[in-house]
């Protein structure tokens, strides 16, 4: 990892990730979460404050080292315990059904073996537990799906392999998820192209 992608690309991340609109949006997918919850791409620690009360612990995996003075910052003032581990979502070292909630925000655009990482999500996934997720990718407008394919290349060699291409509902859908809750829309003032977030909650189909 260079000291682009390591020191720059999360300072963008995260000044591009603040802010109201996306506060409101980040307590929206958490608001759920409960009990052991694993979140994968933790980032810069943007969701750390929004936690709901029901969490009794989350387990915050990122592979980027340089987020980690960042998070931490966050890690410390976050209403729930947070323990951070530099770690790939793609090989998790941790039991089968093990958490009871798995979060991602903004993170399956940017990891390269996603059917495995959404595999091993259901592996550790509990039975009655919950994925939530909020996700930006293909868009529903075949015009601004011309674009994204278009500016992709562009796109992951600013943004440390970020993906504007990838079809979230898709990808969930071959991987054994059942949608409960699931919102599409373009997230407000952003980049059409960038733009087509989606958001919800879901279950591992058994």
């Amino acid at each position: 990892m260079g000291f682009y992608d390591r020191h720059i690309v999360p300072r963008i991340n995260d000044k591009l990730g603040s802010g109201p609109e996306a506060d409101r949006y980040r307590k929206q997918v958490l608001a759920p979460a409960h009990g052991r919850v694993l979140e994968i791409g933790f980032g810069t620690g943007l969701n750390a404050p929004h936690y709901p009360p029901e969490v009794e612990q989350v387990v915050a995996l990122d592979t980027n080292p340089g987020v980690e003075g960042l998070a931490r910052k966050r890690i410390a003032l976050a209403p729930v315990p947070i323990e951070f581990l530099l770690a790939s979502g793609e090989e998790l070292r941790f039991a089968d059904r093990s958490f009871d909630t798995v979060v991602t925000t903004l993170v399956l655009c940017s990891i390269p073996a996603v059917e495995r990482a959404l595999a091993e999500i259901r592996r550790v996934l509990k039975p009655k537990g919950c994925y939530l997720f909020m996700e930006h990718g293909l868009a529903d407008d075949p015009g601004v799906r011309k674009w994204q394919h278009r500016l992709n290349p562009v796109q992951m060699f600013l943004a440390g392999g970020c993906r504007i291409d990838r079809d979230v509902r898709g990808l969930l859908d071959a991987a054994g998820f059942r949608f409960e809750a699931l919102e599409q829309f373009y997230y407000p003032k952003a980049p059409r192209p960038a733009a087509f977030t989606t958001l919800g909650r879901a279950s591992a189909m058994s």
